[in-house]
């Protein structure tokens, strides 16, 4: 989609062009838009409003054909109450405008939303990642593409020129955005491990970062036995994925992003059963694919001071004579035993391999991101990922670059009883704990793979990977969810 996104320091009142937006308060908010709207369009336009029970309430829209006039489609879109009004808000009502106006075939478009108290770089990066995200559309599998209308060009009005800045940093957060989209979204036959392999080197290749892949044999060599034994069901080989951002000066800080990349889970010889969705089983390697989203956005944005190693353990979860048996125990590759009780818990076994690795990189940080438990799901629901860290500056600092983002994180217990539930009569621990509190005994698992002196924090996207319906900025399917969010961190600097 080749939509040129750009600041103008022109308002409502005096843009012309096809097609305006303009954002508008529920009640009489002061905010003077209504008496703009008025002195651009005349009196009628107010009492059409009025007519037509316009009320402005979150998500609500209305388009109005202005016949022979500049702009020709006015598109008011509610933002509720003044009270209410945040970055969130902005997003979403940007959302609605652009979709709205894509639908009606225009092919330029302003929007105007009060920005007024928002910081203008915040405000305009926020405005250009709703246009682009919300007009994306995957067509890659169909043998003939259904027409998309999308706008050329959108102005976003009000903003300064030094706001500009904000927008080409948007442009490479969407790219990466929009590749997480595209790994998660491909089916299981084409988004193989190898797959992932390829998109790595491609992203070394396009922008100069170093790259290593592990064979299977490679990885037997450094003892990962938790990893080796959920890809040993499959007949496609394993990939283990190490990319290497360094930049220009010196290093300050290193960071390391892990993310999950099961590209099919079967839930291996505890097959997943019917109403457990696994025809939708390939979207368990949206860790990964944010992972790779966030490191080709840090590779065009190149931020100072920090290097970045993203780490994915990549393999299929399969049945065959050479799966692994329930009741199995096996070595990770800390030395550590695991009785497997539950092969569909297999996300924490490449994981466990995947943080004693990135550990012994000697990292200031590790997060990993991963579609662990659907006891995070039933928490959190389908709109926040939780997060768990032993550190309060990693996890504040996390929650912020998500909400910077529009992604929305809760910090979630590390509860050390609940420990217990992992213990094994026979092996150093279970691969899982009891029903009750699953999302924090899979928390608890990983911390036994990290090194205690670095500073760790776990994502669990379950929810937020994929959306049936769409939701905000997200159309209906893959949303990308993670890469906001690591983008921001490690651009900030990494952890507090």
């Amino acid at each position: 989609m080749a939509v040129e996104i750009r600041c103008s320091t022109a308002n409502l009142t005096n843009w012309s062009g096809q097609a305006l937006a303009v954002g508008l308060f529920s009640g009489d908010s002061g905010d003077g838009t209504r008496r703009q709207l008025e002195e651009r369009f005349g009196a009628a336009l107010l009492q059409r409003l009025e007519q037509g029970r316009f009320k402005a309430k979150p998500g609500e829209s209305l388009s109005i054909d202005l016949l022979g006039q500049q702009p020709g489609l006015l598109v008011l879109v509610g933002l509720g109450a003044p009270a209410d009004f945040g970055p969130e808000q902005l997003r979403s009502a940007t959302a609605a405008a652009s979709r709205t106006a894509a639908a009606a075939g225009v092919a330029q478009l302003a929007i105007a939303m009060p920005v007024e108290g928002l910081d203008p770089a915040s405000a305009a990066s926020a405005m250009a990642e709703a246009v682009r995200l919300s007009l994306y559309a995957d067509q890659r599998f169909k043998s003939e593409a259904e027409p998309r209308p999308c706008p050329e060009q959108v102005e976003l009005l009000g903003m300064p020129e030094q706001a500009a800045t904000a927008v080409g940093t948007a442009a490479a957060v969407c790219s990466g955005v929009e590749l997480a989209r595209e790994l998660v979204a491909a089916p299981p036959n084409v988004a193989t491990p190898a797959a992932l392999a390829d998109t790595a080197a491609a992203i070394a290749r396009d922008h100069g970062l170093e790259l290593k892949v592990l064979e299977r044999a490679d990885c037997e060599a450094l003892g990962m036995g938790a990893y080796l034994a959920v890809a040993q069901g499959s007949d496609l080989p394993p990939k283990f994925i190490h990319l290497t951002y360094r930049p220009a000066g010196a290093v300050q800080r290193r960071l390391v992003l892990v993310g999950k990349g099961l590209t099919f889970d079967s839930g291996g010889y505890n097959l997943k059963t019917a109403g457990s969705q696994i025809e939708m089983m390939k979207y368990d390697m949206g860790g990964s694919a944010a992972v790779l989203g966030a490191m080709r956005a840090i590779a065009e944005l190149k931020p100072a001071g920090v290097e970045v190693h993203m780490i994915v353990a990549s393999c299929e979860n399969m049945i065959s004579g050479g799966a692994i048996h329930p009741g199995a125990i096996v070595t990770a590759s800390n030395g550590k035993t695991i009785e497997i009780n539950n092969t569909d818990a297999e996300g924490r076994l490449t994981l466990a391999d995947a943080l004693v690795y990135a550990c012994k990189l000697e990292p200031d940080a590790v997060v990993d991101l991963a579609t662990l438990t659907g006891a995070c799901v039933i928490a959190l629901g389908e709109e926040i990922a939780g997060l768990w860290s032993p550190s309060d500056g990693l996890a504040e600092a996390l929650v912020d670059a998500g909400s910077r983002g529009g992604e929305n994180l809760w910090r979630m217990p590390l509860r050390a009883s609940y420990r217990d539930g992992l213990k094994s009569g026979l092996a150093d621990m279970k691969n899982t704990g009891p029903r009750p509190g699953g999302s924090i005994t899979a928390a608890l698992f990983l911390q036994d793979f990290v090194t205690p002196a670095v500073s760790w924090a776990h994502l669990d996207i379950a929810g937020t990977v994929w959306s049936d319906k769409g939701r905000g900025l997200d159309p209906a399917g893959a949303t990308g969810f993670g890469v906001r969010t690591l983008v921001n961190w490690v651009c900030a600097g990494g952890p507090a």
